[in-house]
């Protein structure tokens, strides 16, 4: 029986509190020393406008049913990210959780990747591009999508999964990500989004509980209780064939397969980087893509 990552407000709180800097926040330093980083209990009420026992009694998980104008004032005190609060949401307010559409596979949404989509990324020729599920499995991928970190076609179903890679095959994964560390505390706070939109998705239970499990540097990571939102931004990749590659990646979900997303990489026009993938389609034999 795989044991579920539950989220855990008191943890996530309390990380968020010790992340602070009173003096930056404008409080007094006050007469007796702090014996742990970032904000006390009753400066965060505080700032959040609330009774000390009320703000405990939220960090403690005692509080079923909290106002949006509470939440509000707990986000702005703490200084939560737009990811963050959302997390938050989904701890305090789990009927307000972003719903999880169930298929009958036991998954949050479906694993097989719809012909159109399918059709779609194969028509990118110059862009990497796959398709993957909320426990980062990747369901599908072009000929450049598949080349510019993993083989997929040469892993196993099981094996294709972008965190299992990244954690469990380190050697591989730091010598294609320079920045490994940092990219490893942005997978697992994305992870950990998920998580709090699908607690009860067993892949991604199962997946974040191998990683515990089998990986120092992720137990590492999730212990910070970051949350991040996976949307955009700028890959750092060294490739074996093509060398170093700067990508500005896209995470697109699609709406009418809830729990798929569609990652793309596209390069600066000119670059040396958009060269680099120009040689790389060139080497790349087109493969057939099996059906889940």
């Amino acid at each position: 029986m795989v044991t579920r990552p539950e989220p855990d407000i008191s943890a996530f709180l309390k990380a968020r509190r010790a992340a602070l800097d009173p003096a930056g926040l404008g409080l007094p330093a006050g007469v007796n020393r702090r014996r742990v980083p970032g904000l006390r209990r009753e400066e965060a009420a505080q700032l959040a406008g609330i009774s000390v026992d009320y703000y405990t009694r939220i960090e403690q998980g005692r509080t079923p049913n909290i106002s949006d104008s509470v939440l509000d004032a707990v986000a702005r005190a703490l200084r939560l990210t737009d990811s963050e609060y959302a997390y938050l949401r989904d701890l305090t307010l789990p009927g307000r959780r972003t719903p999880t559409t169930g298929t009958g596979t036991g998954t949050t949404g479906s694993q097989q990747v719809r012909q159109g989509i399918r059709l779609l990324i194969d028509a990118m020729e110059d862009v990497p591009a796959y398709v993957c599920s909320v426990a980062m499995d990747v369901l599908a991928w072009n000929t450049l999508g598949g080349r510019i970190t993993y083989d997929f076609a040469a892993l196993e179903p099981r094996e294709r999964n972008l965190a299992r890679l990244y954690f469990l095959d380190e050697e591989q994964s730091r010598s294609l990500y320079p920045e490994w560390e940092a990219g490893g505390e942005y997978m697992a706070a994305t992870l950990r989004a998920d998580v709090g939109r699908h607690p009860d998705d067993p892949a991604l239970s199962a997946l974040i509980a191998d990683l515990l499990e089998h990986s120092a540097q992720f137990r590492r990571c999730w212990d910070q209780q970051h949350v991040r939102g996976l949307c955009y931004g700028v890959k750092h990749i060294t490739h074996p064939v093509a060398g170093e590659l700067w990508l500005h990646y896209e995470s697109l979900p699609l709406p009418s397969d809830p729990g798929q997303t569609l990652v793309t990489f596209t390069a600066e026009p000119g670059s040396p980087t958009e060269k680099a993938l120009r040689l790389l389609a060139t080497r790349a034999t087109p493969q057939p893509v099996p059906s889940p």
